[in-house]
């Protein structure tokens, strides 16, 4: 694999674990109440999955463009990483708001 694919891939890969590490830490913070930290933390999970989605433009464009890309086990990896992640942060932020209507009864 080219280096400079590596990198996107790996880049994809690790935007999509923080966003997803992000949301975990909002529902946490939503569950205890602090529900401007569980904010903050959906905010920064949203900027990690913008971060993994440029790097899986990156990817699709030079594809787009004629380049012939090796699909690895690695690159589908960074694929679900970043499924995951976004279907992560959609669940987070209705948890975040079912523990805001709990905690307003």
């Amino acid at each position: 694999m080219e280096q400079e694919t590596l990198q996107a891939v790996m880049g994809l890969i690790m935007n999509a674990g923080n966003a997803k590490s992000e949301a975990v830490e909002a529902i946490q913070a939503a569950k205890k109440g602090e529900f401007t930290v569980a904010k903050e933390k959906l905010e920064t999970a949203n900027e990690c999955l913008v971060q993994a989605h440029h790097a899986q433009t990156e990817l699709l464009t030079k594809e787009a463009q004629g380049e012939e890309m090796q699909v690895t086990l690695l690159v589908v990896h960074s694929q679900d990483h970043l499924m995951t992640a976004i279907t992560f942060v959609d669940l987070a932020k209705e948890f975040v708001e079912v523990y805001k209507r709990i905690d307003e009864k």
